[in-house]
Formats: C-alpha cells, structure tokens, sequence
C-alpha cells in the first residue's frame, strides 16, 4: 500500500525539545499573572493542572496515526460498490490562530474500490485531525486525503460545517455563523450526478444543510 506521506504528516517538535508537564504548568500560571490574577490564590490553585491535562484530551490528535487507524480493511463485500457515508460526526477542534474551540460536524463518503473499512474508523480519523491545532479548511483537505491515500476508492467527498469562537466571542463577535468547507475527490468530484447524489444524503432528514449544486 502506497501512502502520499505529505497529506498525513504530523507536526511535533522534537521530544527533546518538548516542555515538561512542570514547564507548561508554569506557563499557565504566567498566562494567568498577565491576566490580571493571582495563579496563588485559592480558586487557582489547581487550575494549571486541570489546564494542562485538559490540554492532553484536545490535541490528542498528534499520537494518532491515520494511516494505523484506516490500515485494516475488509475485502469480503459481496461486490459492494456503492457509496458509504458517515454524516453528522460531530468534532471538537481549536484554531490554530488564537487557540479557541472550533466546534462542528463532519459528513464523510467513499465509494469503495475493493474494500471498505470499519465505520467507526471514519469517525477516528476524523478526530484524529480535530483533536490537533488547525484550520478548518486544513481539515477538511487532511480528513479527505488520508481515506483517498489509505484506501484507495473511487472517490471521496468530506464536507464540514462549524463554529469558529474565535469569530463569535472576539474580534467581530458574530454568534450563529457557521463554516462550510468541502473537498470532492475522484468520483465526487469529476460526476455531478455523484455529487449530487452526495449532498443530497447529507441534506435528507436528520442530515446537514448543504444544498445540492
């Protein structure tokens, strides 16, 4: 199996040059200093504890391997051939700009070539790239490229629709708009009847909301 190495990198410093949980521990009690508080007084006490380990559920994503998560498949599929999609996987992120949470939904189609995989892997690597600091639109084109480059299929289409807090608890402070980005790959994007055939899935009851071009 041939893997474009490019689309699935992740980016780590190296481990000898990683902070130690004491070093980030301290740098929030600097963070909270240049707030304006007392990282000594009773209420924030724990809080670089609790800060760091929460750290260590929201970017997870970088111990993950895409390639380990999508690698078994099953071949014994009776000919299937048509599209498999996982719609309304929803995902916290942050952004890598101010690193505020991005929170949203992922809709995600394959159509098989000569085998399909576990739904729930579709689901992991979609957190696998949430779960690290992004953009959505890096995302999106992560979350596409690691199922073309793994499997193999005919085709894939990722579409995800979000909330930036970055936009809507500062600088414009525009609460209610939500970010919609998509990347079609092979099938989905050379058949219009097959991107279609796509967004009208995701947009039938108890789907998304992109309307069919």
């Amino acid at each position: 199996m041939t893997v474009k190495k490019s689309s699935l990198s992740v980016v780590q410093p190296p481990r000898a040059s990683r902070p130690s949980r004491e070093d980030a521990e301290e740098a929030v009690r600097t963070l909270l200093r240049w707030a304006g508080d007392d990282p000594e007084r009773e209420g924030l006490l724990d809080t670089p504890r609790r800060v760091v380990k929460a750290y260590e559920e929201w970017f997870a994503g970088y111990a993950e391997d895409p390639v380990e998560i999508l690698k078994r498949t099953f071949e014994e599929v009776e000919g299937y051939d048509e599209m498999v999609l996982l719609r309304d996987i929803r995902f916290e992120s942050h952004c890598e700009h101010h690193l505020a949470p991005i929170i949203g939904k992922a809709h995600v189609a394959y159509l098989p070539r000569h085998r399909v995989v576990g739904i729930s892997k579709l689901a992991r690597v979609v957190e696998a790239f949430a779960h690290r600091l992004t953009i959505q639109e890096k995302m999106t084109a992560q979350v596409a490229n690691a199922i073309n480059d793994i499997l193999q299929p005919e085709g894939v289409a990722v579409v995800i629709e979000a909330t930036h807090q970055c936009m809507t608890t500062r600088g414009v402070h525009k609460p209610g708009v939500a970010m919609v980005t998509s990347r079609m790959l092979g099938a989905f994007r050379d058949n219009a009847s097959t991107r279609r055939e796509f967004l009208a899935m995701i947009n039938s009851p108890g789907g998304g909301g992109i309307q069919p071009a």
